[in-house]
C-alpha cells in the first residue's frame, strides 16, 4: 500500500472518529449525562484535595448538563449548582476531612443510603449521581413536616424553600436542619471550612426539586 493510500484511510477513520462524536453528543442533549468508555484520567492536585494515585480508571461519564446559569432554576440546575459549590463538579475529589467526589458524601451517610465500597463510589460518577439522588429522597422524608410548615417563611431574613431546605440537609443533615428551622435560626450549623446553614438555604432558594419524592427507605444499587 502506498503512502497515499494510508493517508486517504487515515483522513477516513478521523472523518469516521469525529462524526461518531457528534452522533453521541446529538443523542444525549436531552439527559444529564452519556456513558463512554472505559478511559484513564489524570487528576490534577485541587484545593482542599487529597489525590491517591496519578490516574484512576473508571467508566466515564461525560456530562451534558454541567454547572451554568443557562440551566436556570431547573433540577438540574440545582444538582449542578450544588456539585460546584462542593467540589467544583470533581468527581474524584477527596477533601482535607475525607469526604468524597462530587457531592463531598461522608462515609457515614453511604453507608446509610447502602454505599460501602467508597473506592469504588469514588471511581464510578454514575453511583455518585445515584447517591445524591436517594440522599435527596431520603432527606425529604425526614424533612417532609418542617417543608410543609416553613417554606414560604423567612428565618434570618432569607426566604425559605424547598430546594434550600435540601441543600442544607445535605450540608449538614436532616436533624441540623430540623434544629436550624425549629429554633428559627438560633440553632445554627458552619462546617469545618465554615459554611452556614443559612448560606446555602440563601444559595440555593427556588429551585424546582419536585422530582425528589421523599423516601424513607431510599437506596442505591452499587453496581452501577
Amino acid at each position: 500500500m502506498n503512502k497515499k493510500s494510508i493517508a486517504k484511510l487515515v483522513s477516513l477513520a478521523l472523518t469516521i472518529c469525529i462524526l461518531i462524536v457528534v452522533s453521541l453528543k446529538s443523542s444525549s442533549s436531552n439527559k444529564d449525562y452519556a456513558l463512554l468508555k472505559d478511559i484513564t484520567i489524570e487528576v490534577g492536585q485541587g484545593d482542599n484535595t487529597i489525590v491517591h494515585g496519578k490516574t484512576i480508571s473508571v467508566s466515564s461519564v461525560w456530562y451534558e448538563n454541567s454547572f451554568s446559569p443557562e440551566l436556570g432554576k431547573s433540577f438540574t440546575g440545582f444538582k449542578e449548582k450544588l456539585g460546584f459549590k462542593e467540589s467544583q463538579n470533581n468527581y474524584f475529589r477527596v477533601n482535607t476531612l475525607g469526604y468524597l467526589g462530587k457531592y463531598q458524601f461522608g462515609r457515614t451517610t453511604l453507608e446509610v443510603i447502602g454505599i460501602n465500597d467508597t473506592q469504588h463510589f469514588l471511581n464510578t460518577p454514575e453511583l455518585q449521581e445515584k447517591a445524591f439522588i436517594a440522599n435527596a429522597e431520603r432527606n425529604k422524608w425526614v424533612l417532609r413536616r418542617d417543608i410543609k410548615r416553613f417554606v414560604g417563611k423567612r428565618i434570618n431574613g432569607i426566604l425559605v424553600t424547598e430546594s434550600g431546605i435540601l441543600a442544607a440537609a445535605h450540608l449538614a443533615g436532616p436533624g441540623g436542619v430540623k434544629k436550624y428551622l425549629r429554633s428559627y435560626g438560633s440553632n445554627g450549623f458552619k462546617d469545618a471550612y465554615g459554611t452556614s446553614i443559612g448560606s446555602y438555604m440563601k444559595r440555593f432558594q427556588g429551585y424546582d426539586t419536585t422530582r425528589i419524592i421523599a423516601n424513607k427507605r431510599a437506596k442505591v444499587s452499587i453496581n452501577a
